[in-house]
């Protein structure tokens, strides 16, 4: 492997910039739990205005967000909507439900990421003593396993509106809304208008080492400080991490859009590759699922084989890769990964022809 692997496996291998090192060292602290880290108010303050919601609470994980928004919504025994793709169902440890007794209603994820409106109607459990209480609809954006699909505002207030007729409440997993908002040059707030709660998180795409951030209305955030100290979350002087999430905030926002450029690029080349099956056209952001062809290497080997050439990519499922772009994956490194992937998949011995009788594609980046 060289000494300077490109590293696809997510947006959360991101290391803390020069500028966020700085202001970690030089933060004002205070104990957070008493609600005196000013470093710690300062980005709860922002974040809420950034989202346009009366308040925010800062957390260590976008995992330990979502939960403490389910077990502040819910009860024990009430009931979930959420997508059977979802981050929430498949990635928590299921911790809404070993933690806080909240049974999840699954539905399926259209490609997109949305779920049909239909049939989160017909999910909603009437009035009836053998049912669960619906509560909850959870969606994501953008969404992870749909290939980092974003959300569009009319569909997540048309979302919110059937909710709240039903007597629901709406919470967005925004792990990626910063994404998303760049991705359709819109205000973060605007995409969660309609939400109840929202999870942001700062350590993915804005490159800060540690940190999430949930919001909502005052109440419901001071149930969530509860359901925080609850899970072990409270933190004292945390505005050391405050510090670098105020700092990604200032640097890292505009620049998501280059990101979404590199997965783009990273998509059309992979199109073109023999072997490899991707819908280069539904890329909207920083994340590229794609397929090999049954004929190929396995996921897992194509995955170790390209390791060996200083290129790390995830496998997530037999015959599924995802790349993630983000600040250290540069434009030039797209070209590497390409050529890497096709020398693997194609058995190219030399430039032109291989010994399997394919010609080697050379991939450059457009001017």
């Amino acid at each position: 492997m060289s000494s300077h692997a490109i590293d696809l496996r997510s947006d959360t291998v991101t290391k803390p910039t020069p500028s966020m090192r700085r202001a970690m060292a030089e933060a004002l602290v205070g104990d957070d739990v008493y609600g005196e880290d000013p470093t710690v108010n300062q980005l709860e303050e922002r974040v809420a205005a950034l989202l346009g919601k009366e308040a925010a609470l800062f957390v260590s994980s976008g995992t330990m967000s979502n939960l403490v928004a389910v077990l502040s919504h819910c009860g024990r025994g009430d009931e979930l909507i959420v997508g059977d793709k979802a981050h929430i169902f498949l990635y928590e440890r299921a911790g809404s439900a070993a933690l806080g007794g909240v049974h999840p209603r699954t539905l399926p994820n259209q490609p997109d990421g949305t779920l049909d409106l239909d049939q989160v109607a017909d999910a909603v459990r009437d009035e009836n003593d053998h049912y669960p209480v619906s509560r909850l609809l959870a969606l994501e954006n953008t969404h992870n396993r749909c290939g980092g699909r974003v959300l569009r505002p009319g569909y997540v207030d048309a979302a919110g509106a059937l909710a709240h007729s039903r007597g629901l409440q709406l919470h967005v997993d925004g792990a990626r809304l910063w994404n998303a908002a760049v991705a359709l040059n819109e205000s973060p707030a605007r995409l969660v208008a309609a939400a109840d709660s929202v999870s942001v998180c700062f350590s993915k795409g804005l490159a800060a080492p540690v940190g999430s951030a949930l919001v909502g209305s005052h109440p419901f955030i001071r149930q969530a400080r509860r359901m925080r100290k609850q899970v072990g979350g409270g933190m004292r002087q945390a505005g050391i991490l405050a510090a670098a999430c105020l700092v990604a905030l200032d640097e890292m926002l505009d620049r998501l859009a280059d990101d979404h450029d590199n997965a783009r690029l990273l998509a059309r080349g992979l199109a073109a590759i023999d072997g490899v099956i991707l819908y280069a056209e539904r890329v909207e952001t920083n994340i590229v699922y794609f397929d090999l062809d049954p004929a190929r290497q396995s996921a897992a080997e194509l995955s170790a084989a390209l390791a060996q050439r200083g290129v790390l990519m995830n496998p997530t499922g037999p015959r599924r890769l995802r790349a993630v772009t983000h600040c250290e994956v540069a434009t030039t490194d797209i070209e590497t990964v390409l050529g890497a992937i096709d020398e693997v998949l194609n058995d190219h011995l030399t430039d032109g022809q291989t010994g399997n009788g394919r010609t080697r594609r050379v991939f450059t980046r457009p001017m």
